[in-house]
């Protein structure tokens, strides 16, 4: 009899053990799921499963998010944080139309070569809505299999070229197998193989684990330092986009100066919201979210 294999073991416990999340739903299609990859970076499931309900209520299809401006795109992501996000997912929205008919391709470099679709986004789509057989490598995958396989207690913060490589290696050759191994890499190390308290004994490779025969201990301190929030140019940049998102027309100079006392931090901040294109100038004294109406040069913030 054949031994099951790492992506056997590791498939099996995730058929019994994984999340029950709206996007692994066998009727989810390919929007959808490609959403939530993008709402997922560098966000937790919790904050992004109320505003995916609600982005795909409002725009089930790429064609409706495309039809509809920048503007409400960048409401509708409230807070979910890093929000050039949501002009990225409509600029690939109004991509998807104008190249692929209104449907997300199937075709991996179709797929990376869709605005703000990486790496990992692009394989992602193509395993989990498509059934391919891509290594789709975030943190978590890259810690699996760097401890289960190489034996190292940690993966270090960025995806390299030899992560894909290490990763494909374990995929079975069947493309729905392989994608179904690629969603439980990801699982088991969400719930189990994590940074810092690996729960050993509920892992289903725990007997063949290169890192366990090893007995390093995992890393005391995160990979890499969390990013300080309060005080910081964005913690200002979504206090105005806050202001910016609650308004229904152009929201005066006077009133983005009451979000923050320092006016030179402020000044920096508004002016990066407009350079990376959700705000725009309106006249000399007054600011909106990008797409509700004609743009105009931008005024002196430097005063």
């Amino acid at each position: 009899m054949t031994e099951p294999t790492f992506a056997d073991l590791v498939s099996r416990w995730y058929e019994e053990n994984a999340r029950d999340l709206p996007w692994r739903k066998p009727d989810v299609g390919a929007w959808a799921i490609l959403v939530s990859e993008v709402m997922l970076q560098q966000t937790p499931v919790v904050r992004v499963l109320p505003a995916w309900e609600a982005w795909l209520a409002r725009w089930p299809v790429p064609a409706a998010l495309a039809a509809d401006s920048p503007a409400e795109a960048i409401r509708m992501w409230g807070r979910l944080g890093y929000p050039r996000r949501a002009l990225r997912l409509r600029e690939c929205a109004v991509a998807i139309v104008e190249r692929h008919g209104g449907s997300v391709p199937d075709r991996l470099d179709q797929l990376l070569a869709l605005p703000g679709v990486g790496t990992y986004t692009a394989r992602a789509v193509a395993a989990f809505a498509y059934g391919q057989r891509h290594p789709v490598v975030d943190t978590n995958v890259r810690r699996v299999v760097c401890r289960a396989i190489a034996g190292e207690p940690d993966a270090g913060p960025t995806t390299r070229p030899a992560d894909l490589v290490a990763t494909e290696e374990l995929l079975p050759e069947e493309p729905a197998a392989a994608a179904l191994a690629s969603a439980a890499f990801m699982e088991l190390g969400a719930l189990i193989c994590t940074a810092r308290t690996p729960r050993c004994g509920q892992c289903p490779v725990e007997s063949t684990c290169a890192w366990r025969a090893s007995g390093q201990e995992a890393p005391a301190g995160p990979t890499r330092r969390p990013q300080r929030y309060a005080g910081t140019d964005r913690q200002v940049r979504g206090l105005l986009l806050g202001v910016l998102r609650e308004a229904t027309g152009p929201v005066p100079h006077q009133r983005l100066d009451q979000v923050w006392a320092d006016d030179v931090q402020r000044a920096r901040a508004l002016a990066g919201l407009v350079e990376d294109g959700l705000v725009e100038p309106v006249g000399a004294e007054a600011f909106r979210l990008v797409g509700d109406g004609p743009s105009l040069p931008l005024p002196d913030l430097a005063r």
